[in-house]
C-alpha cells in the first residue's frame, strides 16, 4: 500500500515523491513511459531568475526556490548516490545599448534588495570573461544566483534517490493508491481541459541542442533569448525554441539549425564545436504562466502538480515542499497565483 502515488516521472512528480519519500511516505511513481520521457528529458537546465525588479509572488517563490537548490540537490546526491549536475555557477548576458546599460545598473540596486544582499546582479566588463560571449558594449550583466543542472541526470538522480528510500518507480500502479498526485505534463493540461470543457493550458514545443564544447567552468550565458549552459561532463547545451504551433512533437528542423547557428554566432567558444545531441519536446504551459499546484479540479480527493514551463527545474525544490506540506501534513501553504483556479 502507497502513501501517496504520483502519477508522471518528470520533474514535478520526481521532485515530489522525493520530498514525501524523504519525510517517511511510501511513494510509488506511476508513468508508463519511463523517467524523464516527456519534456523534462532535454537538454539545456538552465536554473535562472527573473529580472528583479516587479516584485510579485511568483517571483518570490522563484527566488526562494532557487535559494534552496543546492541543499536540496545536495541530498538527492547523497541518498541516491547519483550527481544531478548541479552547480550555482552564475550567468553573463551582453548589454546592447546604453540604454540597456543604464537600466541594468539600476537593476543592481533592485537586486540587492529583492535578493537579500545573498547574490549579485552587476555589470562588468566584457574583457573579463574573454572568449564567452560577444557584447556590442562592452558590458556584461553577471548575476550569482543563477544556477545548471543536467535535466536528465537530475531526472535519473531523484528516481534513485526515491528507490534509496524505499520507494517505487514503475510503468503501473500497485495496489493501493493512498494519495494521488497527477504530475502528467502537457498530455495531463490536455485532458484536464477537456474534462472541464475549456483551456486551462497547453504544450509549446521546445528544441535544444549539445555541443562537444567543454566550458564546464563557466558561467551559464544568455543572448537574444538563448540559453547557453556549460555542464560538469564537457558538454555545452543550447535552447530553446518556443512552439506554439507544429506537427511533430519532438522532430527537430530548421528552427534548430537556425538557434545552432544563433549559438555559434554569439558564443566563440562553440564556432567549431560539434552538434552531438539534438532534442525536442513539448512542455505544459498553465493558462495563468504559473505551475499548477493543489486539489485536482477534475479528480476528487487527488492533486495536481503541472505547468512548470520553462522554470519547473528551478521551481522544483519549492514545489515539492510546498506539495508536500499539502499531502502529508495537511499545510496549505500554496499561493493564490499557483492555485488551479487562476487557470480555470
Amino acid at each position: 500500500m502507497a502513501d501517496v502515488t504520483v502519477h508522471g516521472a518528470g520533474i514535478f512528480g520526481l521532485s515530489i515523491g522525493w520530498e514525501c519519500a524523504r519525510r517517511g511516505a511510501k511513494v510509488q511513481v506511476v508513468d508508463p513511459f519511463g523517467v524523464g520521457a516527456g519534456s523534462s528529458g532535454g537538454l539545456v537546465g538552465a536554473l535562472a531568475p527573473h529580472v528583479p525588479e516587479n516584485w510579485n509572488a511568483k517571483k518570490q517563490v522563484q527566488f526562494e526556490s532557487l535559494e534552496m537548490a543546492e541543499g536540496f540537490w545536495a541530498g538527492v546526491a547523497e541518498a541516491g548516490g547519483t550527481d544531478p549536475g548541479y552547480a550555482r555557477t552564475g550567468r553573463l548576458q551582453p548589454v546592447a545599448d546604453e540604454a540597456a546599460l543604464a537600466l541594468a545598473r539600476q537593476r543592481a540596486g533592485g537586486a540587492r534588495d529583492l535578493w537579500q544582499g545573498r547574490y549579485l546582479w552587476q555589470v562588468v566588463p566584457a574583457a573579463d570573461h574573454p572568449g564567452l560571449l560577444d557584447s556590442p558594449t562592452g558590458w556584461l550583466i553577471h548575476d550569482t544566483l543563477s544556477a545548471r543542472l543536467h535535466p536528465r541526470r537530475a531526472c535519473a538522480a531523484l528516481a534513485a534517490a526515491i528507490g534509496a528510500t524505499g520507494g517505487r518507480i514503475g510503468a503501473e500502479a500497485e495496489g493501493p493508491a493512498g494519495v494521488e498526485v497527477w504530475a502528467t505534463g502537457a498530455a495531463g493540461l490536455q485532458e484536464l481541459s477537456q474534462a472541464l470543457g475549456k483551456p486551462v493550458g497547453t504544450g509549446v514545443k521546445g528544441q535544444a541542442a549539445l555541443f562537444a564544447a567543454d566550458l564546464r567552468h563557466a558561467p551559464q550565458l544568455f543572448a537574444e533569448a538563448l540559453h547557453i549552459v556549460p555542464h560538469a561532463d564537457g558538454t555545452t547545451a543550447i535552447g530553446s525554441t518556443s512552439e506554439r504551433d507544429y506537427a511533430d512533437a519532438t522532430g527537430t528542423d530548421a528552427q534548430l539549425d537556425a538557434l545552432i547557428d544563433t549559438a555559434r554566432r554569439l558564443c566563440p567558444a562553440l564556432r567549431d564545436a560539434p552538434v552531438i545531441d539534438r532534442w525536442a519536446g513539448v512542455r505544459p504551459r498553465a493558462r495563468s504562466r504559473a505551475p499548477m499546484l493543489g486539489a485536482h479540479p477534475a479528480r476528487p480527493g487527488a492533486h495536481v502538480a503541472n505547468g512548470g514551463f520553462k522554470i519547473g527545474f528551478g521551481m522544483a525544490p519549492m514545489v515539492a515542499r510546498l506539495m508536500a506540506d499539502l499531502i502529508l501534513d495537511g499545510r496549505d501553504a500554496i499561493p493564490d497565483a499557483f492555485r488551479p483556479e487562476a487557470s480555470l
